[in-house]
């Protein structure tokens, strides 16, 4: 028997339309996540649990009372956020779901009030999942920090917001970017131009995501003149960095030799922050990748945060994430044939 009707009272002070979504859509999306039905019915909302035989549980009130207490909760997870002025989209919609349904609360996790800088044109740039919250507080609190996750998980992103913050804040002089330029199924020497030509498409990410935070005008600027500098891994050799916020991109495809080059740059007053993907390694199968290598050897080593990213923590469009879940399943189905094998 399906059970009776509980009543989730809607403050009149709260925005139905950001509550409920673009028709009903967050309604929608929170009675399959949750496995109820809800109908909208005055200031309230009326939920209960699906008949057994309609969702493929089994017998019994424990299940419809948890899916009652889970629509219930993720409703009051996001009341809190409009409160806060958030705008709830389908990417933090989904988010929460998922925190919710794993017992986890994302307004208790204050998330949202973590703000890094505001991007160019005024937007506020905060941490948006709990796993880039904790690699932020890593940079903070860390010289180097290692930030390993999937694509999407804001990993450049928010190391570029942060060394634009601690330049702006007068923390460090000047901030250095830098990649591997990695022939990823096309030769450098196929490209058209001179060097700095012919590397700038391998540093692109690093530009967008300066453009986005300081404006690409101030950008250049401070480009011009030195206090910032993209560049290619192969300019690090030699160098010694003080004062400076250093950050190495897709390091997944440095060597180990070039891993160890770069981590010994390092000077007084400086961060480095080393971001990568040890699933996209495009580096030659005779060629270990230095930060598979760097993971290992460095763990527990004082004074270095490793900060993992997962596929919940990322922020773009929804199907990025089923993409990489489906990969990593793949992936771990092969590796085990193979083991049969």
């Amino acid at each position: 028997m399906t059970e009776e009707f509980r009543e989730f009272i809607v403050d009149e002070t709260i925005d139905r339309s950001e509550l409920f979504g673009t028709m009903d859509r967050n309604l929608t999306a929170i009675q399959e996540a949750a496995g109820v039905e809800i109908f909208q019915r005055d200031d309230k909302l009326l939920i209960r649990p699906l008949d057994s035989s309609d969702d493929g549980r089994g017998d019994g009130e424990a299940s419809g009372h948890e899916a009652v207490e889970l629509a219930s909760g993720i409703l009051n997870e996001l009341i809190e956020l409009i409160k806060l002025g958030e705008h709830i989209d389908q990417q933090k919609l989904s988010y929460i779901i998922q925190l919710k349904t794993k017992g986890v609360s994302y307004s208790e996790s204050n998330v949202s009030k973590d703000i890094i800088c505001f991007t160019a044109k005024g937007r506020p740039l905060k941490p948006k999942t709990i796993g880039q919250k904790n690699y932020v507080s890593g940079i903070r609190k860390r010289d180097i920090v290692f930030g390993i996750g999937p694509a999407g998980t804001g990993k450049t992103y928010l190391a570029v917001a942060m060394a634009v913050t601690a330049l702006k804040n007068k923390q460090v002089e000047k901030i250095i970017l830098t990649r591997p330029a990695v022939e990823a199924g096309e030769r450098l020497g196929f490209l058209p131009g001179d060097l700095q030509d012919k590397v700038d498409p391998y540093l692109r990410p690093l530009y967008d995501a300066l453009y986005d935070v300081l404006g690409r005008d101030a950008a250049l600027r401070l480009k011009e003149k030195e206090v910032i500098e993209v560049v290619p891994l192969a300019y690090m050799r030699g160098r010694t960095l003080d004062n400076a916020f250093i950050i190495l991109d897709e390091a997944q495809n440095t060597t180990k030799e070039q891993m160890k080059m770069f981590l010994t740059r390092m000077g007084f007053g400086s961060k480095i922050v080393v971001t990568g993907d040890i699933t996209q390694i495009d580096l030659p199968k005779d060629k270990k990748s230095g930060l598979v290598e760097a993971s290992k050897v460095l763990d527990g080593v004082k004074g270095i945060d490793f900060c993992y990213l997962k596929d919940v923590d990322v922020v773009r469009h929804e199907l990025v994430k089923k993409i990489i879940t489906a990969y990593d399943r793949y992936y771990a189905k092969e590796a085990k044939d193979d083991t049969v094998l």
